[in-house]
């Protein structure tokens, strides 16, 4: 049986890192300069919430800029997971997409996504959920907790909506602190672009997105020949995922890169934890700083590391910051 009432997504204001972003952020962090001309619907999961607050924080700090206002909606689950959950039971996965998708279909709002793995289900499930009888099938479900799924609701990720109704030039005239001569390799991963009839992102096998943003914060896009690989997660052997984290992050060392720059927390854990893995698996120093693309905006925009909250990834960042001429 379903709970109506599951694990919210909600700003945690006991975290420093998100002390008063609800009501003082824009004035707190931006000033009252920068009028709000889009809202939308947050849907940040559980990843993000629960194990990397950092990157809520700096999606919500640096939006006010871009004239982007946040409408918070209670209520919402995990996502669920497009991986393993889908695979075990993919009827009650699309279910609880659903009833996640039912909790703003009156609002006339777009629901934001901010993980990959969120944008993957969610799009799937419209996807798929445009099948009457199978909608039907998830709608008999949803009785039992007095809601209806209608497939109204528009889900788009953040990136998308920055190219496609904010614009590049407003990322740039946000900017205080271009990020000059920091070199990035882009990650993409695997569910931000796939399937690509139901993603519709962007070109599944010559993206362009994540490099137009890190271009935007004054940064040097680097392309790597593994760009487009999987981070492994997904993998159910014990040793693929390691290996496939070695082949990527050494594909990019050879780049001679600052960085690695990627969308995605799921891969963001292989690679940042799985680094000091890897270290001790082969006793060889990994140590490739992974940032956020909001935490590289944040730090473009004039936030501090502490407010993006750098000093809580395993991978340090400290060169990069130096580089930069950030007072840590």
């Amino acid at each position: 049986m379903l709970a109506d009432e599951g694990v919210c997504q909600r700003v945690d204001e006991t975290d420093p890192l998100m002390a008063n972003t609800m009501e003082n952020l824009d004035s707190r962090v931006h000033g009252n300069n920068t009028a709000v001309t889009h809202k939308y619907i947050p849907f940040f999961g559980c990843m993000i919430s629960v194990k990397y607050p950092q990157f809520e924080a700096a999606v919500r700090k640096t939006a006010p800029a871009l004239g982007i206002e946040f409408v918070d909606v209670k209520g919402f689950t995990c996502c669920p997971d497009p991986i393993f959950f889908k695979a075990s039971d993919k009827m009650r996965w699309l279910t609880i997409a659903a009833r996640n998708l039912s909790l703003v279909e009156d609002l006339g709002l777009d629901i934001v996504t901010v993980c990959s793995g969120c944008t993957a289900t969610l799009l799937e499930a419209h996807h798929l959920l445009e099948n009457e009888e199978l909608r039907a099938k998830v709608n008999e479900r949803l009785k039992a907790i007095d809601r209806q799924y209608q497939g109204t609701a528009k889900v788009r990720h953040l990136c998308t909506v920055i190219r496609d109704d904010i614009g590049m030039d407003k990322v740039k005239e946000s900017v205080k602190n271009p990020l000059e001569g920091l070199r990035v390799a882009i990650h993409y991963g695997c569910h931000l672009l796939k399937p690509s009839q139901v993603m519709k992102v962007d070109d599944p096998n010559h993206p362009t997105i994540l490099e137009h943003l890190i271009e935007a914060v004054g940064a040097e896009p680097i392309e790597h020949n593994e760009k487009l690989l999987c981070c492994g997660k997904a993998c159910m052997h014990d040793e693929m995922p390691k290996e496939m984290v070695r082949d990527i992050v050494q594909s990019i060392l050879s780049m001679d890169v600052d960085c690695m720059g990627l969308i995605c927390p799921t891969c963001f854990d292989e690679y940042d934890l799985g680094q000091m893995l890897l270290s001790r698996k082969y006793n060889k120093t990994f140590n490739l700083p992974v940032i956020y693309y909001f935490q590289l905006l944040g730090l473009a925009q004039g936030l501090s590391p502490h407010d993006v909250g750098l000093h809580r990834h395993k991978i340090k960042t400290d060169k990069i910051l130096e580089k930069l001429g950030v007072v840590v």
